[in-house]
């Protein structure tokens, strides 16, 4: 009797200790930065479809503690975290900013006096982006009545955040107009991802997309404009991204299976792999990639 009992509370010490480490990534939004429906577009895109995609962003939660971590806050920020309810304070751990452009930070305005008015959040920025915060009104106000907390990072320095997870940023080429831009590689116990929402062109990043995506689990990567043919041709080196056609092709000699871990994601409301019977899509999942959709989870 002794015995099965100590194998019992072996078994339930084990199954406790497994379960702390139970982390998952979820996806809380797939578009660029003005969502979809996008203001002012009379497009098919936006004017027949009925379906709303959230700006991109990312979140890492322990499925145990609830303790969570978001990558960007989104304009949509308050609609991504509606299913936390009452529990935001107590779980919501921590905020990584990619860079200052409008679909990246602007979320943090639901966090001020005026609405949730929080206490002390994390958020995790670059220098300049850091300095951008603190200096312009009314992101000032967050810091001065203490609703934000800004921690700053270092280009390619891990950080710690808890005992089994890692964040890393890396500093990718992008309109800098106001901050750096990063992705991030994060480590889980079993798993790792990367999330680079935006991006110039990968041949001007002095690291290989290709090497990178090998070296992790998941890839959430940028997929603004499918190909020029979206943007009418516009002189992509106004908006610069890499096109999903440009990317398919980089990526050609990968296995299925290494395919199989790039989630496409940060769509423009134009992009036709927002809608999954367009033959753009139909050709990329044909292919081995994924697109990424709102509500996925992921072991990490």
């Amino acid at each position: 009797m002794r015995f099965k009992l100590l194998i019992i509370s072996f078994f339930f010490i084990a199954f406790q200790a497994q379960s702390q480490l139970d982390y998952n990534i979820k996806v809380l939004g797939v578009a660029q930065d003005g969502g979809v429906p996008h203001l002012g577009c009379s497009k098919t895109c936006c004017s027949t479809s009925s379906v709303t995609r959230y700006v991109s962003s990312i979140m890492v939660y322990n499925q145990k503690s609830k303790g969570s971590y978001i990558f960007d806050a989104s304009p949509d920020l308050a609609k991504q975290l509606s299913f936390m309810k009452d529990k935001i304070s107590e779980n919501l751990k921590g905020i990584f900013l990619t860079h200052a452009h409008i679909g990246h930070y602007s979320g943090l305005m639901y966090l001020g006096r005026e609405s949730f008015n929080s206490k002390n959040i994390p958020v995790y920025a670059m220098p300049r982006m850091k300095k951008f915060l603190e200096t312009n009104g009314p992101w000032d106000q967050l810091v001065s009545l203490n609703n934000i907390k800004i921690n700053s990072i270092v280009n390619e320095r891990e950080i710690n955040v808890e005992k089994e997870l890692i964040v890393k940023p890396i500093e990718v080429p992008h309109r800098d107009e106001y901050s750096e831009t990063v992705g991030y590689l994060i480590k889980g116990p079993n798993k790792s991802a990367i999330y680079i929402p935006d991006i110039d062109k990968w041949y001007k990043w002095d690291k290989s997309i290709v090497d990178l995506i090998s070296s992790v689990d998941y890839a959430f990567i940028d997929a603004t404009f499918y190909d020029e043919k979206e943007i009418n041709y516009r002189d992509i080196s106004e908006i610069p991204h890499p096109f999903v056609i440009e990317s398919m092709k980089l990526f050609e000699r990968f296995s299925k299976e290494k395919k199989s871990k790039i989630y496409f994601i940060h769509l423009n409301h134009t992009n036709p792999l927002l809608d999954s019977n367009s033959s753009e899509y139909k050709d990329l999942i044909s292919k081995g990639y994924n697109v990424a959709q709102e509500g996925l989870v992921l072991k990490l």
